[in-house]
C-alpha cells in the first residue's frame, strides 16, 4: 500500500450524490467567524511556526483579523482549558484551534502529556459542540517537528486552522 492509497479518490465526494440524500462537507470559508487560537510557548520556536501557519490560512480564508484571538497557554497540558473557554466565553469563538508540539525525551512524560491533551481537547470539543483542532505535534525528534512546522502547505497548523473552518461549517450545514 502506498501514499497514494490513503487518499480518497478523486470524485469519490461526488459519486455519492445518486447514493444518498445529502452530502455534507464544510468548506473553509472563514467569513463572519471568530476563531480562537491556544498557543503553548513551551517548544515555542516550534509552536510559533505553527501558529504562523494557521494565520496565514485564516486570514486566506477571509477570516477578519480582529475576529482571531491568540492565547499563550505554559504547555500543550494547558491546551484544553484554553480552549474551554474560547468555546464557552459570552462572545464564543465558532471554531478553535490548539497548537503544541510534544517531543518525545528520555522520560515517560510525553506520553502523559500527548495522551492527556488529546483527550482533553477531544472533551471539549465534544461537551461544546464547538469545534477544536487538534494542531499538536507529537514527535520523536525536534527535526520532526520542525518538518512539519514549514512555512508551506504542510505546516500542520495551517492543516488544524483549515480543519477547524471546515467543521464549523459542516456543523452548520447539518
Amino acid at each position: 500500500m502506498g501514499a497514494n492509497d490513503l487518499e480518497l479518490p478523486d470524485g469519490a465526494l461526488a459519486s455519492l450524490a445518486g447514493r444518498v440524500g445529502r452530502v455534507l462537507g464544510g468548506d473553509a470559508s472563514g467569513r463572519g467567524l471568530r476563531v480562537g487560537v491556544a498557543c503553548s510557548r513551551f517548544n515555542g520556536g516550534v509552536t510559533w511556526r505553527l501558529l504562523t501557519g494557521a494565520l496565514a490560512f485564516l486570514e486566506e480564508s477571509g477570516v477578519d483579523r480582529s475576529d482571531v484571538s491568540v492565547a499563550w497557554v505554559p504547555g500543550a497540558f494547558e491546551l484544553p482549558l484554553a480552549a474551554r473557554r474560547f468555546a464557552t466565553a459570552t462572545a464564543a469563538a465558532d471554531a478553535v484551534v490548539c497548537l503544541g508540539a510534544v517531543i518525545r525525551g528520555e522520560t515517560g512524560h510525553y506520553d502523559l502529556v500527548a495522551g492527556e491533551c488529546a483527550a482533553g481537547i477531544q472533551r471539549v470539543q465534544l461537551d461544546t459542540g464547538v469545534p477544536v483542532a487538534f494542531g499538536v505535534l507529537t514527535t520523536e525528534t525536534l527535526d520532526q517537528a520542525l518538518a512539519r512546522s514549514e512555512p508551506d502547505e504542510t505546516n500542520k497548523g495551517r492543516e488544524a486552522a483549515q480543519a477547524a473552518l471546515e467543521m464549523c461549517r459542516l456543523l452548520r450545514s447539518v
